[in-house]
């Protein structure tokens, strides 16, 4: 049977397909999150294992026309050991060549066909690519959650942080965001300095990028108008002067209030939204496999 695996290895979860040549999926599997920059990379490759193992159920790997894995936080693969532990997680598998794109390369190619465009990600954490020929050649954004990922539900998570630790600061009436966090913390307000002091604690005992759990509950306001301001700022400089192309918008952060401000900011261009990575993936690695003829997935357009 020919078939083919994609992979969308995020930062939050990790999700596999099988697809065969006709595009029928014949298996799927889901697993952590696989990000070597925010997860130790011996606990990414576990994961990465896990869903496409599931995927697998019943198939010979080694069969596998192609393999096209899509990863944030691929700039960690440029470090000798992390990639010597990924070499040896294909190998394991059992799998044949492994290609290791971007997670913003399988989002582009999760909601068009056409080879060329803009991708904007914002969910853990944030980037804009310029897409050429279904492969991102410049980008803006995206240094990670220590050096920027602006707009990004980390980002979102930590200024919600930051704008109730200020609120605990004063004497005014907790509003809607402070309210939200300390219930989700667990923390009760009515000592503020208490609060203050616990909420902090918390923040600081967990990994940094746990720090997205908060970005559901910022709700339109200044924090949504910033995320989107940094977002549309780095979706038009990953793009050249008057280009016509689509720009495909990913991320959950893009399906709220945030996305909302990034669309009225974007007004007049030819705007797409994905939310399924790893479908671009599949589509990719049936490119990889079949070459542009290869048969299109029923949720895109047909190719010209």
């Amino acid at each position: 049977m020919n078939f083919v695996v994609g992979v969308d290895a995020g930062g939050t979860s990790t999700r596999a397909l099988a697809v065969a040549a006709d595009g029928t999926v014949l298996g799927s599997g889901r697993s952590g999150g696989a990000n070597p920059n925010s997860h130790p990379p011996a606990e990414a490759v576990a994961h990465l294992a896990e869903a496409i193992t599931a995927a697998l159920t019943g198939l010979d790997p080694a069969a596998a026309n192609a393999c096209v894995v899509g990863m944030a936080g691929t700039a960690k693969l440029t470090d000798r050991s992390v990639a010597a532990l990924f070499e040896a997680g294909w190998r394991r598998l059992g799998l044949p060549e492994v290609v290791v794109l971007t997670d913003a390369e399988v989002a582009f190619a999760s909601a068009t066909t056409e080879p060329d465009g803009t991708v904007l990600v914002a969910g853990t954490g944030s980037i804009a690519g310029r897409i050429r020929r279904r492969r991102m050649v410049s980008t803006a954004g995206g240094y990670g959650w220590l050096l920027g990922d602006e707009g990004s539900a980390y980002w979102l998570g930590r200024e919600a942080v930051r704008a109730t630790l200020r609120a605990l600061e004063g004497e005014v009436e907790l509003d809607e965001l402070p309210a939200a966090v300390l219930r989700e913390t667990g923390i009760d307000p009515a000592d503020r300095r208490q609060a203050w002091r616990r909420l902090i604690t918390v923040a600081n005992a967990e990994a940094p990028i746990r720090l997205a759990r908060f970005a559901p509950l910022v709700g339109p306001g200044p924090i949504a108008e910033r995320a989107a301001d940094h977002l549309a700022e780095i979706a038009l400089a990953a793009r050249e002067p008057g280009e016509t192309t689509p720009i495909v918008l990913v991320g959950s952060v893009l399906r709220g209030p945030v996305g909302e401000g990034v669309r009225d900011r974007l007004t007049g261009l030819d705007i797409l939204v994905s939310n399924d990575g790893v479908l671009g993936a599949a589509w990719l690695a049936a490119v990889e496999a079949y070459g542009e003829k290869a048969t299109a997935p029923a949720y895109f357009p047909p190719v010209p």
